[in-house]
């Protein structure tokens, strides 16, 4: 079984662009229109930032042979059964068949570091959690497991590399979190998520806002590089064109 990565670095950088340049739009609209957000808010509000990396999944998707498989970005349709709670709306879906081939969840961050990691973090575990819960219980039939992603786009900035001092005045922290910058902090949970398999695949890339004309992306890790999640991504994709 051969798989196609379909360009993804080229298309990588291509969603990049597409990102900055939404927020900037996004921004410069609620100015002008007198509705200028809190903080970087007028920048995420436009909802489409990530779009270019969900048209990346999708090619992915068409260049593995999966034939017939629908993609999912946006809207109520992308609503899946949970286990904690009735429904969770992803991201992505892919579906075949009847079948849930992959669901993806797409987070940006710019600015607002230490108000927002935490946030992310209970976010992303509680999602994965009520997800396997639900496939364990039945909630999608009986299928072969589905593909689990998460991706983390970190504005590149000084003080998102900066180490960060922590207080926690009864017992020590972990290690590998003394003294972690909030870049780090992403890497560390994208691994965690990872061999704790609550995600098949969490990547972070780290992308300066200079980053609107080039596309220019970093990775931290080969476990938690982009090449990794689409790497595995475009196997699980193939393995199920394979199977039909």
């Amino acid at each position: 079984m051969t798989i196609d990565l379909a360009q993804y670095d080229k298309r990588a950088k291509q969603a990049v662009k597409l990102f900055w340049g939404n927020r900037n739009a996004a921004a410069k609209i609620q100015q002008e229109a007198g509705k200028l957000d809190q903080g970087t808010r007028g920048a995420v509000t436009a909802g489409k930032n990530m779009d270019g990396f969900a048209t990346l999944m999708a090619d992915l998707v068409e260049a593995n042979g999966l034939k017939g498989a629908t993609v999912i970005h946006g809207g109520r349709l992308v609503t899946l059964p949970g286990f904690f709670r009735p429904t969770k709306q992803w991201d992505l879906l892919i579906l075949h068949e009847g079948r849930l081939v992959a669901a993806l969840e797409f987070k940006s961050q710019v600015g607002s570091f230490g108000n927002n990691f935490n946030n992310r973090t209970e976010e992303a575990i509680g999602t994965a959690h009520d997800l396997w819960t639900a496939y364990r219980e039945g909630a999608f039939g009986e299928q072969p497991k589905p593909f689990a992603g998460w991706l983390m786009l970190l504005e590149d900035h000084p003080a998102s590399r900066a180490p960060v001092t922590d207080n926690s005045p009864h017992f020590s922290l972990l290690p590998e979190f003394k003294g972690a910058s909030y870049a780090d902090r992403y890497n560390i949970l994208c691994k965690k998520m990872v061999q704790e398999q609550l995600y098949t695949s969490a990547c972070v890339i780290l992308s300066p806002q200079s980053a609107k004309k080039t596309g220019t992306y970093s990775d931290m890790s080969e476990l938690t590089s982009l090449n990794t999640f689409i790497t595995t991504l475009a196997g699980h994709i193939a393995a199920e064109a394979a199977r039909h």
